[in-house]
């Protein structure tokens, strides 16, 4: 945590200046207090009778003395705030770009409602932790150890009793602690789960609503609520009983001194001003106790709140960058060699033994049942995982060996799920190429056969979309997805299954305005309908992870026996829903 702090430590070292003053101010008062009582109201060194001067200028001084440890104390907030929020900013900015490294496989470990809660709520317990250091560990180790000390001056007898006390407050304060340590990361934990479900929930709203599952998704949200709620009550029961323990133990102390202070004052060896001072120091070394409670409480969750933090700060992206700026001879060639692949934690392979050379322009389908790994096969290309074994090569350099943002930089997919965000259509269609004219926009759009609906909305291409795009059907959503890919201009284009929910006469204008406004680039298409393949230059047919043939529509319609099943079985469907 250095790393961070060293950046503020100027205003920290500010903050703590500022509460070492609002501190010493506290403890000076009880001593002029002391004078008031013994010199001012009682006499005690002026033959029995009081002096209103000494009152009066005691009184001052403490009015002054009040005044400065305001200011400092409102400075010491000022300089608090500003280290304790920078500090919070960087750690989270910093946790955010190294969510952006991670690969795939990584996301899934940590899980969504992990990482929102991590770089949320554990950094604000972390800035809580950061804040209660600075100020409350100053403020109470200053008021305990400074109102020991000038007990000890005032009375000897006095400060006896409060260090004799003080084995047993301390005693308390660690064995709370120690029970309460294991439950702050487990209630971090129980956070997590509850995110998660809160996440799936809002994002799957239509599908439960449609299944009618509210009942079981509101049981499921309250059972992992109530386990928050029963850490968070085990919690506070413990320390809900450590504070009045703390307070009978101090308040027998203030009793202690009392009946000391009564026989020292029989004897002359005290003055009323000092027990009532000893009486004061022993509250402010009450509050410091019970305000060490809380801060041990914030630190011991900040702590564990750094470490779940620390496990993102401190992990590796899987897919180690590489050092080749992508600029190359070739253009839009692809080539598998010999490649296998099974998903990180799985010794089950998606794909074996791919050998396939795809050249620059042309058009190649992948096609095959269900489970095949015709996803896989494409998701390999822009390096969203790495093989198992044999390489993938884009241009004739493998993909390892590219820097991963020049890579993706000549490739442009277009996912199974269309992923929309919150803003125009215009921004969404331009996320890849953010530099695009609005004139390319409007091209790419026209191309993707999404001009029309767009240009039929109130707004046009200002119309804002709703989250995940919610406000627009699947289709259109398809189609956002595609412009946004070919605005791009990338050697390489992937359709994977992207243009499932067109109907076919729209799906086949779209393939057509794509082979005129890009005849140069690599098309690969993922598709499970002849339709959307059969125009294809090669279809390359997937089977078990294996490739079982590949050629044309004719060529495969007569010899590829799996090709031959998809197309007859689609045929029969089509006719039968003709009549």
């Amino acid at each position: 945590m250095w790393k961070y702090i060293k950046q503020y430590l100027l205003f920290a070292i500010l903050a703590a200046l500022f509460m070492i003053g609002e501190v010493l101010m506290d403890l000076l008062q009880p001593g002029i207090m002391s004078r008031i009582v013994d010199d001012g109201v009682l006499g005690l060194n002026h033959g029995g009778y009081g002096n209103l001067t000494i009152i009066w200028t005691l009184g001052a001084q403490m009015i002054g003395l009040v005044l400065f440890g305001g200011l400092c104390g409102s400075m010491n907030n000022v300089f608090v705030h500003i280290s304790g929020q920078n500090i919070g900013n960087e750690i989270r900015k910093d946790c955010f770009r190294k969510i952006m490294t991670f690969s795939f496989p990584q996301l899934d470990r940590f899980g969504t409602g992990s990482l929102v809660t991590r770089v949320t709520n554990d950094i604000t317990q972390v800035q809580n932790f950061v804040s209660q250091f600075v100020r409350g560990m100053i403020r109470t180790s200053l008021l305990m150890f400074g109102s020991i000390y000038f007990m000890f001056r005032l009375n000897r007898d006095f400060g006896i009793i409060v260090v004799c006390a003080f084995p047993f407050i301390v005693g308390c304060l660690a064995f709370c602690l120690w029970k309460a340590n294991p439950l702050f990361s487990r209630l971090q934990a129980q956070l997590d789960i509850l995110n998660d479900i809160m996440q799936e929930d809002v994002s799957g709203i239509r599908i439960i609503k449609a299944c009618v599952r509210e009942i079981y998704e509101k049981l499921r949200f309250g059972k992992a609520n109530d386990e928050l709620v029963k850490t968070q009550l085990r919690i506070l029961i413990i320390f809900a009983f450590m504070n009045p323990v703390i307070n009978s133990l101090m308040y027998i102390v203030v009793a202690v001194i009392l009946l000391v202070g009564s026989v020292e004052v029989t004897s002359g060896a005290a003055t009323p001003g000092v027990i009532m001072a000893a009486i004061t120091y022993t509250t402010q070394l009450l509050n410091g106790v019970l305000m060490l409670v809380m801060i041990f409480q914030n630190i011991s969750r900040g702590l564990a709140s750094w470490k779940r933090v620390w496990e993102i700060l401190d992990s590796e992206s899987d897919l180690k960058d590489g050092t080749f700026a992508g600029n190359t001879e070739q253009y839009g060639e692809i080539e598998f060699r010999d490649v296998s692949f099974s998903y990180p934690g799985s010794k089950q392979s998606v794909l074996e033994h791919i050998n396939l050379t795809i050249h620059r322009g042309e058009t190649v389908a992948v096609m095959g049942a269900t489970g095949c790994g015709k996803t896989s096969l494409v998701s390999l290309i822009p390096r969203f995982y790495d093989v198992t074994s044999g390489a993938v090569l884009v241009d004739g350099v493998d993909v390892r060996e590219y820097r991963q943002k020049d890579l993706r930089q000549k490739i442009a997919s277009t996912l199974q799920k269309s992923e929309l965000f919150s803003t125009t259509i215009e921004q969404n269609i331009a996320w890849g190429a953010p530099e695009a004219s609005s004139e390319k926009i409007k091209s790419a759009a026209v191309t993707a056969q999404a001009d029309d609906f767009i240009s039929s909305t109130p707004e046009g291409y200002q119309t804002m979309v709703a989250e995940r795009g919610m406000s627009l059907s699947g289709g259109q959503k398809q189609r956002l997805s595609i412009a946004r890919a070919v605005v791009k201009e990338a050697e390489i284009l992937i359709f994977d299954d992207s243009s499932s929910a067109l109907d076919l006469k729209t799906e086949a204008n779209l393939y057509d305005a794509l082979q005129q406004s890009h005849p140069g680039t690599t098309k690969i298409i993922v598709a499970q309908r002849i339709a959307s393949v059969r125009r294809a230059d090669r279809i390359v047919v997937l089977d078990k992870g294996r490739i079982a043939a590949s050629g044309t529509h004719e060529e495969l319609l007569s010899s590829c026996s799996i090709y031959q099943a998809i197309y007859y079985s689609q045929i029969k469907k089509e006719e039968e829903s003709h009549e």
